[in-house]
């Protein structure tokens, strides 16, 4: 190190250094006179002094043989600067002095314009009203005119029609008031023009009535067209509406005096038919006449004649409505309807009676049979009459279903898209028709149908009949067509077919929201309610002797009480089906096209009426499920499962699984048996017991029950089976468990016959069978998971080990 770094020898670290100035920073590795300690450094920074100095005066001279050039080119601009100043005051002299005379006459120019615009839109406005001043004048005058000799009635017409185009403010201004006004025509043009219209009116409302009265019909047309040119639309309106319904309450009156005293008013449907043709008379004038209603007097106007029309509906409807009335004697009937006490039904629920002998009653809430029946309460309802009555309350209800349609369609919105669905018109719900028909015609139908229903029900049961000639044994043929039913599921399905039928063909939302949901109450309380008192007091399968079998009659009226439930939720299935449109036979899940929209084409009418026929199925087949799930239970518990234990003992009787193939083959030769039939001994014992005891049952049930009784049977059966497969267990030779699963497997195939989803019933006796007859290598290969056989186990590890020992081991 030198002693420049270190002075003195003695410094313990670097001297800091200042910061260097911008006009130094080239030199900032100079010494610093500062930093001198001797004279060499002394002399060093001098001579670095002296190099800066002669760096900077280099630049300051330059900068200033620069100087000469900045103040030449300043110099030029000043004078540029001088130029544009009198540039500008030349311009804006030119501006001064041309521009401006320009820009006046512009202005002038254009105000003048504005003044000529408003000067022609001034003469325009003028010329106007000088035109339809002259045109007012000619109308007023043609109208006087028209109105003296030549009475051209439709001129005048005309005139007042062109005349009433004319503004208001026009017609009454003083202009018109001065120039209309004639020698001939003194008045002022409104006076004048109001006049007219009044002695027109007049004459007009005349000539109409006058024409109406005799019938003339081309004239009635002449004078209403003339109403509204004479701006009384409104007048021609009432009068026409007048008019037309002076028509309708003719024909109406006619209609009832048609028949000669009361022969005709007998007829069940003569006061239908008379509603009918009020309906259609007006019908057909709205459809006739819209055209020339719409076509002079403008749209929407012929509303106005359909509320007149209304009108003389409600008062002549209500007249034909209390004729009927009165005529059918309605009020009587709903009161001996509603006060029927419904003895059978009634007494039929109440705890079973007995005789002396101890003999329950079959047929008869009393005692003495079906031949004890209320002849009394038959002849204060005839059902023939409820029947004829709700027929033409159907019909009648089902035309003002079409009518209110109908009116519907003429009173939409034009505006509405043509796919909407109909909404019923103000002039139809506030009319006093709909409240009388409401009254004198839905309320009494739902009343009478609930009773008639009921009734029918009711009647059907005290006349109800059970197939005859039925008999479990397969040696006595049977007379009867299967389904072997009770005859009281025919003739009340007939009518609910028909009560549904009447009430859909009414068209009337409230007569279905009431009648449906009857007919399910109905069918659920009374129809199920006797079946159901019929199985537990008159047919329980019950045996007469402890461990015995019921008997045979009981077991047959058993068999056909749960086959009429299934037939009679089939019946009703269908006639839902039939009612929707809908056919499950049908490809694909095709169906016909849906009845009820046709029927029911107002707002979620048709929904409504889906819904509760949806539900009336429902509600029925799951009540009569749930009754039919019960009585197979108590069918399988006293008769299939009594009669099936001893099927099994005699299958298994001497069956020894414990014994080797050659020890059986030796005891075959032993009794002189084959071999073969020694080994299917089993199988076929319980074949012949089986088709002994299923046969029989078979032939008298319907499909679907006999299959879920299978079902039952076939679950209770693989319980038993797997007990006794446990009961082998360490006692079977590996030839008996070969022979085991053989003989249990012609017994699972002889119950599926016919149905072979019922083998999954015995997956458990199947796997634990085939666990046992497994090869140890197949066994070990399960056991370690390697196996892809993909089975679907129902044993868990516990039991299938069980199973394998199942064999006896050989010591």
């Amino acid at each position: 190190m030198s002693a420049n770094t270190i002075p003195n020898g003695n410094s313990s670290g670097p001297t800091p250094q200042k910061p260097s100035n911008k006009l130094n920073a080239s030199s900032s590795s100079s010494p610093s006179i500062q930093d001198a300690s001797n004279l060499s450094d002394v002399r060093a920074a001098l001579a670095a002094l002296h190099v800066r100095e002669a760096s900077i005066t280099n630049r300051l001279n330059a900068l200033l043989s620069s100087q000469a050039d900045l103040s030449r080119e300043l110099g030029r601009l000043d004078l540029l600067r001088a130029n544009l100043g009198s540039q500008v005051i030349a311009t804006r002299s030119i501006s001064n002095g041309m521009l401006s005379s320009a820009a006046d006459t512009a202005g002038r120019l254009s105000s003048r314009v504005k003044d000529l615009d408003l000067e022609k839109d001034r003469v325009q406005q003028t010329l106007k009203v000088v035109e339809q001043v002259a045109e007012l004048k000619a109308c007023v005058h043609g109208v006087v005119g028209s109105m003296g000799a030549p009475q051209d009635w439709e001129a005048a017409a005309g005139y007042i029609s062109r005349a009433s185009k004319v503004p208001e403010s026009i017609i009454r201004g003083a202009f018109a008031a001065s120039m209309v006004p004639s020698v001939e025509v003194p008045d002022a043009p409104w006076v004048t023009l109001e006049n007219a219209k009044e002695s027109l009116c007049g004459l007009f409302l005349r000539e109409f009535e006058k024409a109406a009265k005799e019938g003339d019909g081309a004239k009635v047309t002449r004078f209403f067209k003339l109403f509204p040119l004479i701006g009384r639309g409104d007048v021609g309106l009432d009068v026409y509406g007048r008019y037309v319904c002076q028509g309708v309450a003719g024909t109406a009156r006619a209609t009832l005096r048609a028949e000669p005293g009361n022969a005709g008013k007998k007829d069940g449907f003569f006061y239908a038919n008379a509603l009918t043709k009020l309906f259609e008379h007006i019908a057909q004038i709205v459809e006739n006449h819209g055209g020339l209603v719409e076509r002079h007097y403008g749209e929407g106007k012929m509303v106005k004649v359909i509320e007149r029309l209304q009108m003389e509906a409600d008062v002549q409807g209500g007249i034909i409505l209390d004729s009927w009335s009165d005529e059918r004697g309605v009020d009587r009937k709903l009161t001996d309807a509603k006060s029927y006490p419904f003895s059978f039904l009634v007494q039929s629920f109440l705890p079973p009676q007995r005789t002396l002998t101890g003999t329950p009653r079959m047929n008869s809430p009393a005692v003495g049979g079906s031949n004890n029946v209320r002849n009394s309460e038959d002849e204060g309802v005839d059902m023939k009459e409820v029947d004829a009555l709700l027929s033409e309350i159907s019909v009648m209800l089902g035309r003002w279903s079409l009518y209110s349609r109908f009116l519907a369609g003429k009173c939409k919105n034009p505006n509405t898209p043509e796919d909407a669905p109909l909404s019923i018109p103000e002039v139809v719900t506030k009319s006093n028709l709909n409240r009388k028909i409401s009254a004198k015609l839905t309320s009494p139908y739902n009343s009478l149908a609930m009773f008639f229903f009921r009734r029918s029900v009711e009647k059907a049961f005290q006349l109800d009949e059970s197939p005859t000639g039925l008999s479990l044994s397969l040696n006595r043929p049977i007379d009867a067509n299967a389904p072997y039913i009770i005859s009281a599921v025919d003739d009340i399905m007939y009518i609910v077919s028909a009560i549904i039928q009447k009430a859909i063909s009414t068209a009337q939302r409230d007569v279905a929201a009431s009648v449906i949901p009857d007919v399910g109450r109905v069918l659920g309380s009374d129809f199920i309610g006797m079946v159901q008192r019929r199985m537990r007091d008159e047919s329980y399968p019950q045996p007469t002797v402890q461990g015995g079998l019921p008997p045979e009659n009981k077991i047959i009226a058993f068999i056909v009480l749960i086959n009429s439930l299934d037939v009679a939720k089939d019946y009703l299935a269908r006639i839902i089906t039939a009612q929707l449109g809908t056919s499950p036979d049908r490809p694909n899940g095709a169906s016909h096209p849906n009845p009820l929209a046709t029927s029911f084409p107002f707002e979620h009418d048709v929904t409504f009426v889906t819904s509760a026929l949806n539900t009336l199925n429902t509600t029925f087949s799951l009540k009569t499920s749930e009754l039919i799930s019960d009585a197979l239970k108590v069918l399988f518990t006293f008769v299939v499962k009594q009669r099936l234990k001893p099927v099994l003992v005699e299958a298994f009787r001497d069956v020894d699984y414990w014994r080797a193939e050659d020890e059986l083959a030796e005891i075959a030769r032993q009794n002189d048996e084959d071999e073969d039939e020694v080994i299917d001994r089993v199988q076929r014992r319980f074949e012949h017991g089986w088709d002994q005891l299923m046969k029989p049952i078979a032939r008298l049930m319907t499909p679907k029950t006999f299959s879920a009784l299978i079902d039952l049977t076939a679950t209770d059966l693989s319980k038993t089976l797997e007990k006794r497969v446990w009961s082998y267990s360490g006692k079977a030779s590996a030839y008996g468990v070969i022979r085991m699963e053989r003989d249990f497997s012609g017994i699972i195939s002889t119950v599926s016959r016919g149905n072979y989803s019922v083998r999954e019933v015995f997956a458990r006796v199947t796997q634990i069978l085939m666990v046992a007859d497994m090869e140890d290598e197949e066994w070990e290969e399960i056991s370690s998971g390697d196996s892809e056989d993909g089975i679907q186990w129902v044993l868990n590890e516990d039991e299938r080990r069980r199973a394998r020992h199942l064999v006896k081991t050989t010591i």
